[in-house]
């Protein structure tokens, strides 16, 4: 049976390390004489998968974003918006939140195929999740899009053997030998099971510990190298010059 896609972006964070007077994920990227916000980058690396229904996952304050995408029909495709509810778990987290915003969307992607990225990102190919979708063999539950990265304590960093077989994800190491990182994934719907399982029935908000849990459970985890590619993170006012920098650089 073929698979039925749906994009997921998480989009619920407050932003307020750069504190701007409106979301983050409507950062400005000026190209061209046109304005192009940073979450619509995503929004274009899953529709060139083929993906027509785009799930955002928002808190309740997030109207200019839900006011510029709309329902999506201006980007070919569908989008839907989730808000995650507020949610307190007693186990600490390097990536707190993250695992909650992406099962709050878990009645709109059960028994689907999921592709996820983030929205403060910009992704380079552009058809990112269609390499991914087209690498993954038929018993792989998630496949990775990793990048190569100089700065592994701010990303996922993953530890795999030579046929991209996934042992392990190492959550912003403050010192490792590992060069990779994850920046986008697709999962199956064994994984999304397994998600939900985590959040609502023992409370877990680590997504790494999460995805290291499937991992010893027998699921199997693929990664695939994004050759020639790039990913460019929007998070503090460095990454901001940085972005800035590499962008108008055309990297």
């Amino acid at each position: 049976m073929k698979e039925e896609l749906i994009g997921l972006i998480p989009a619920a964070g407050k932003g307020l390390r750069l504190g701007l007077p409106y979301p983050k994920e409507l950062y400005p990227i000026i190209r061209n004489n046109h304005y192009k916000p940073i979450s619509q980058f995503v929004v274009q690396n899953l529709t060139e998968a083929g993906i027509k229904h785009i799930v955002f996952v928002v808190n309740e304050t997030k109207h200019q974003l839900m006011g510029y995408f709309g329902n999506g029909h201006r980007f070919d495709c569908n989008i839907s918006y989730v808000v995650q509810e507020a949610s307190q778990s007693a186990k600490k987290s390097t990536s707190p939140g993250l695992a909650h915003a992406l099962d709050s969307a878990y009645h709109l992607t059960q028994g689907k195929t999921v592709c996820f990225g983030m929205a403060d990102t910009i992704m380079r190919p552009v058809d990112v999740f269609s390499q991914v979708y087209d690498c993954a063999q038929e018993d792989d539950e998630v496949v990775f899009g990793a990048w190569t990265t100089e700065r592994p304590e701010k990303f996922g960093m993953v530890q795999y053997e030579d046929d991209g077989r996934v042992l392990e994800i190492i959550d912003k190491p403050e010192e490792t030998d590992l060069t990779e990182m994850w920046g986008a994934i697709m999962w199956r719907p064994r994984f999304t099971e397994h998600l939900h399982a985590c959040v609502q029935e023992e409370g877990i908000s680590d997504f790494a510990y999460i995805m290291n849990s499937a991992i010893e459970k027998g699921m199997k985890f693929r990664t695939v190298h994004l050759k020639d590619g790039t990913y460019i993170d929007l998070g503090t006012y460095d990454e901001v010059m940085e972005l800035d920098r590499r962008y108008r650089e055309g990297e």
